[in-house]
Parts: C-alpha cells; structure tokens; sequence
C-alpha cells in the first residue's frame, strides 16, 4: 500500500511534534523541515503530496516558502495548508496571493486538521486524474488508430476521431450511438473470417474488417481488437482499430509472386529434367538421332529455364531500386532496348511507331531504364510463347500521352493491345 507523504514545516520543535501526532496514526509518510530552506531543499527531494507549512518563521517565512514553491513547475501543483495564529483578513489575503490552497489556525481542532488534510488530499487526486484523463483523451483524438468503448449490449458509448472516420459516424453525434458496433461494421465492411464474428463480442483470435477495392478507393484492412474491462462497469469492452492494409498487401504480393515463380519454373524445369532423363537411360538403346532430339530439346528447355531465371532477377532488380529516384528513360534508349530484346528473343517482326515524336532522344518515358527493359521483356516474350509459332507480328506505337503494344497474329485473326 502507498502512502501519502506529508511534509510539515515548523520552526518550533513542539508544533512539529503537535502536528506529528495528530497524524502518525493517520497512515501518511511524514517527513519534517525547521526552516524556509530546509523545506524547499525536503519538497525537492521528496516531492511531498501535501505540505503544511507554518507562517511565522524567522528568515523565510512561510509566504516566501509558499511562493517559491509555487514557482518551481516541479512541485507548482503540491496542495499547501498554511498553519497559521494570525486571524486577521490581510494575513489570509496573502497567504491566498502566495498560493496556498487552505488555512487552520492554531490551537488546532485535532478532527478538523484530519479532515483538512484528508479533504485536500482527496481533491488534489482527484484533479490530477482529470487532468490524466484529458492528456489521455487529448492522445486518443489525435491517434491514427481508432479506439472505441463498448457497453454491455454492443452498442458504442465512445468512438475517437479516426474510428469516426472509419464507421462514419457523425463526429457530434450523440453518444451512445443509435445502432452496435457489429451491426454499423457490417453494413460498409466485411467481417472476416466470418467464423470468429459469429461469437462477436466475445474476444476471439484475429478480427479484420475488410472493405474491398473500388473504382474510387483502394482497399482497406482494419484490425480489431477487443479488451474486456472491469464485470459491472458501463464500458464492457475497449476497441483497437488499426489499418493493417500495408501489410496485408504486402503479404498478397508475396504469394502473388511465389506463384508466378512457382508457374515459370515448374514447366521449363520439369520437362529439362524429363528429356535428360529420357537420354540418360536410353543412352545404350537410341539411335544417334533420337540422342540428339532430346538432347536438343532439353537444352531448349534449358534456355527457357535460364531466360525465365533472368525475368526473375531482373523484376528483383527493379523492386530493389524502386525504393530510390530513378532517372527516366528517353525514347531513344527504348528503341535500342526494344532492337537488344528482339535480337536475343529471335524475332523478325516487331516494328516500333513514333511518327508524332521529332526528338527521340529528348522525350522520355515515366519509367526509369530498367523498368522499361523489364516490360519490353515481359510484352515480347510472352508475344513469342503465346504465338503457335512463336512467330508473331508486334508492334508498339508510342504518343506523347501513351504506349501502346499491339500484337497481330495473322495467321488466327486475332489482334490484342497493350496500353502502358
């Protein structure tokens, strides 16, 4: 148990030990001072939870004190019962100019010193729990999480700002609100996984509400967590809401791109594997030009295999330089990318459109140079992969405002286009 500590200050042994005990038997901490300095010097060190200080004291007296004190941030708001003889108005009127909170005159009346004290101390709690309060409320409005408190029938007793925003609730709207927080959730979110809702609003593992994508507005993921309070209190439950889009998106990439991987890999790497299979064990039994049909194939497979590994690495380059400025890359140096890429692809037909762009070399692309490298590579190879004979006919026109890919096939009819 914490007691509260008192700091009486006399100049006079018997008024300390008159004050002494009155109180000992009340439960504080007393510590004693005999002079102005003495006192300042105990307040310093002990910070005192109250300090009933004597006026009259030679050298620094008690308004001086009371003064000083008040003047120290540290101990500015320590309640001060001044003890005093004096009985005039002058003397109460400067000890209230000082800054004491209180008077008892001396001889003391031994209930009405208890209950001073004790009614002091029980005010200066109770101001300094409001004054915790509104620092606390003055962190929750500001907070980019939404924080809300719950009654016992679900409904919404409090919502700061940012849970206002997310429910949209009206920021003077009348508290407790018309309808449950479970009911407003589900009308703009989706409560997921619908499993754990069903127990709502009993705490039950990891809560989302998710709002899907649209036209307008990027999708939104928001955390929910739940803190029961105290059995009998009108607040039944504490809400966190807290935006954890970044990394659910993040997380959705992640598995995006293992599949791709998964996807490239597994095709050219698993037919490799199976054609060199095939000429290992029929080595002694194939005809030479059977030997080397697999064996061509297989290394077919395995330029497939190194071309999609060099994708990969690339699309990594890219996300790694990504996180710094890049410089854009001019015309001019896309159609040197486009000639590098339709040599090394082996293709015949891809022809590039510019006809309204007079200086190539001075217009540039909203892309850095290896952004546009990893694209060029993407449209033309799957062009290639997707072509029946892998032969197809490209072409990519560009405008000031707009590139444009368009792949013609010929053979089937089909013409599709690829805006970037």
């Amino acid at each position: 148990m914490e007691f509260n500590t008192v700091l009486i200050v006399d100049d006079e042994e018997l008024g300390r030990e008159t004050l002494e005990d009155l109180l000992v038997t009340q439960g504080f901490h007393l510590i004693y001072a005999s002079n102005g300095p003495e006192a300042l010097e105990k307040a310093a060190k002990f910070t005192p939870d109250i300090i009933l200080l004597d006026v009259m004291m030679p050298g620094m007296n008690g308004y001086e004190v009371c003064q000083r004190l008040r003047a120290n941030p540290a101990l500015a708001e320590v309640p001060i019962i001044m003890v005093t003889a004096l009985e005039d108005r002058k003397s109460r009127l400067q000890g209230i100019e000082a800054g004491a909170d209180d008077f008892i005159s001396k001889p003391f009346d031994r209930l009405e010193l208890r209950a001073r004290v004790k009614a002091t101390l029980r005010l200066n709690r109770y101001r300094r729990l409001l004054n915790e309060r509104s620092k606390f409320e003055w962190v929750v409005q500001k907070a980019n999480e939404g924080y809300l408190m719950l009654g016992e029938a679900d409904q919404i007793l409090y919502a700061n700002r940012q849970a206002q925003i997310w429910l949209d609730l009206a920021a003077d709207g009348a508290e407790p609100y018309p309808e449950t927080f479970l009911a407003l959730a589900q009308k703009q979110y989706h409560c997921e996984p619908q499993e754990l809702w069903l127990t709502w609003p009993e705490p039950s593992g990891l809560r989302y509400l998710v709002r899907p994508e649209t036209p307008t507005a990027n999708a939104l993921w928001l955390q929910v967590e739940q803190m029961p309070m105290e059995t009998g209190a009108a607040e039944r439950y504490l809400l966190r809401l807290y935006d954890v889009t970044a990394s659910m998106v993040k997380q959705s990439i992640m598995w995006s791109f293992h599949a791709q991987v998964s996807h490239k890999l597994r095709s050219p790497s698993t037919l490799l594997t199976g054609f060199l299979d095939f000429a290992e064990e029929g080595v002694d039994t194939l005809s030479e030009t059977e030997l080397r049909s697999y064996l061509s194939t297989a290394h077919k497979k395995a330029i497939e295999l190194q071309d999609q590994l060099q994708a990969i690495f690339r699309y990594l380059e890219i996300s790694r330089l990504g996180h710094f400025e890049q410089e854009h890359c001019s015309l001019s140096e896309v159609i040197t990318l486009i000639t590098k890429t339709k040599a090394v692809l082996e293709l015949e037909s891809v022809k590039l459109v510019y006809e309204a762009i007079e200086q190539p070399e001075q217009t540039y692309l909203l892309f850095s140079r290896q952004e546009v490298e990893l694209i060029v590579w993407e449209l033309l190879e799957n062009a290639r992969k997707f072509h029946p004979k892998q032969a197809p006919v490209v072409e990519i026109s560009l405008t000031h405002h707009l590139m444009a890919c368009k792949f013609r096939w010929p053979m089937m009819g089909r013409c599709f286009h690829r805006n970037s």
